[in-house]
């Protein structure tokens, strides 16, 4: 059984930063890509960056320049930098994964949210 293991949020000060890691554990499955997702209170879940298999990145506009995705692959660990944080970046933060196996085949998986608190 593959979970994936969240961890870094918390209360930062507008201009502050953080690091946001995210493990997928068990055993016998490949990353075609993983991601970090938010939701704001009363607002859809947004992607806000996601890194392919290839190593190619996505950002979402509003957090171009100011957060960067990166990925330890023997380690199955994907981090979200975030630096310059505004108050609209508060939102609960889930990490995504597109893993497959010969087990269970193509599979999409999601942590249990961490919260982003940035106060003005």
């Amino acid at each position: 059984q593959v979970q994936l293991v969240e961890s870094g949020g918390g209360l930062v000060q507008a201009g502050g930063s953080l690091r946001l890691s995210c493990a997928a554990s068990g055993s016998n499955f490949g990353i075609n890509a993983m991601g970090w997702y938010r939701q704001a209170p009363g607002k859809q879940r947004e992607l806000v960056a996601d890194i392919m298999q290839s190593g190619r990145t996505d950002y979402a506009d509003s957090v171009k320049g100011r957060f960067t995705i990166s990925r330890d692959s023997a380690k199955n660990t994907v981090y979200l930098q975030m630096n310059s944080l505004k108050p609209e970046d508060t939102a609960v933060y889930y990490c995504n994964a597109h893993l497959w196996s010969s087990v269970f085949g193509p599979k999409e998986y999601w942590g249990q949210g961490t919260q982003v608190t940035v106060s003005s």
